[in-house]
């Protein structure tokens, strides 16, 4: 500002702040001398309702009848009653000084679901179980397919396709798959969507009978149930299935065939590229040492092609997770 000052002795105050790229409001603004600094506490609002009153209003507010209550709510009533003990938004001051400006009215409160963690070491110790619909011959009808899976195999040990979903449909196919596998009791946990054939009297009374312990996805959570979900999707990608169902028989065949090729051809990436039967059915190891042979039969020949040196053997993993805690080293492998 000094060089403002020093150049408008030569040309106009308005061309120096031109010439200088300053403002000249903010020339005259600074010419002008800091206002006094007021001295002492301030004088209190005239307006401001004594201490008494507003305890008072803070009473009110808090009472039984009205803890729940907006203040607008509160002041309509007291009106309506011929009581006025302050406006509005004087309530909604003496609130604020309380730390009390929030949502006021009671309302429904959802219990808290814990997160399901479950682990599986080997076949039959977890299966995954879900529903999924597929278009029908025409507008308007689908077809349910069920099917049950094997967590730690991938393995889809059990299925059923019918035009209706009910609780009585997911009671027979689990108590046929069960039996199928030989499940003793205590031995399986089945893992469920929260729909309505998965929490039906029928189908838990079912698994109770059976010694079967039962998990459940949280509401409205997609990821607690990734493996069936995964698994759907890898199905309904596959060319062969038709965009709409002819009939319940043609729907089987279709299913059957589907199946066939993901538990005996499909090279699952969560399970070191094996088949799910492979892993179910207690091949895995024959076949990743066969597999292994091969690599180091083809690194002695042409060592130099392996940049990472020798091949390790590949493993499947030792333990499959929904949700691992946060403590686990083994990782949640999830691709189908």
């Amino acid at each position: 500002m000094s060089l403002v000052e020093q150049l408008s002795k030569q040309v106009t105050t308005r061309a120096a702040c031109a010439a200088l790229g300053v403002a000249t409001s903010t020339y005259y603004r600074k010419q002008r001398p800091a206002p006094a600094r007021r001295h002492g506490p301030r004088k209190p609002n005239p307006r401001r309702i004594p201490e008494p009153e507003r305890q008072q209003i803070r009473d009110v507010l808090n009472s039984e009848p009205f803890m729940d209550k907006a203040p607008g709510q509160v002041f309509a009533i007291l009106a309506e009653q011929g009581q006025c003990i302050g406006s509005e938004r004087t309530m909604y001051r003496v609130l604020d000084e309380l730390g009390q400006v929030q949502q006021r009215r009671a309302r429904r409160t959802h219990p808290k679901h814990a997160i399901p963690q479950l682990v599986a070491r080997g076949p039959n110790e977890v299966w995954s179980w879900d529903i999924t619909k597929l278009r029908g011959e025409a507008k308007g009808i689908s077809y349910a397919l069920y099917l049950v899976l094997d967590l730690f195999s991938r393995y889809a040990v059990g299925w059923l396709l019918s035009r209706y979903e009910n609780a009585e449909l997911a009671k027979k196919l689990l108590r046929e798959t069960v039996a199928k596998y030989d499940v003793a009791p205590g031995q399986l946990t089945i893992h469920n969507d929260r729909g309505s054939p998965m929490r039906a009297h029928k189908t838990v009374e079912l698994l109770d009978s059976l010694g079967v312990k039962r998990s459940y996805s949280r509401p409205r959570v997609s990821n607690d149930n990734p493996f069936s979900e995964s698994q759907f999707a890898t199905l309904k990608a596959r060319p062969e299935i038709p965009e709409r169902i002819g009939s319940e028989q043609h729907g089987r065949q279709v299913i059957r065939e589907i199946l066939h090729w993901y538990n005996y051809e499909h090279r699952h990436s969560g399970i070191a590229m094996l088949t799910p039967a492979q892993v179910h059915f207690g091949l895995a190891d024959d076949a990743l040492a066969i597999r292994h042979a091969a690599k180091l039969d083809y690194y002695d020949k042409h060592p130099e092609r392996f940049i990472n040196g020798r091949p390790r053997r590949e493993v499947i993993p030792a333990e499959v997770w929904i949700n691992p805690p946060q403590t686990a080293t083994e990782p949640m492998a999830t691709g189908h």
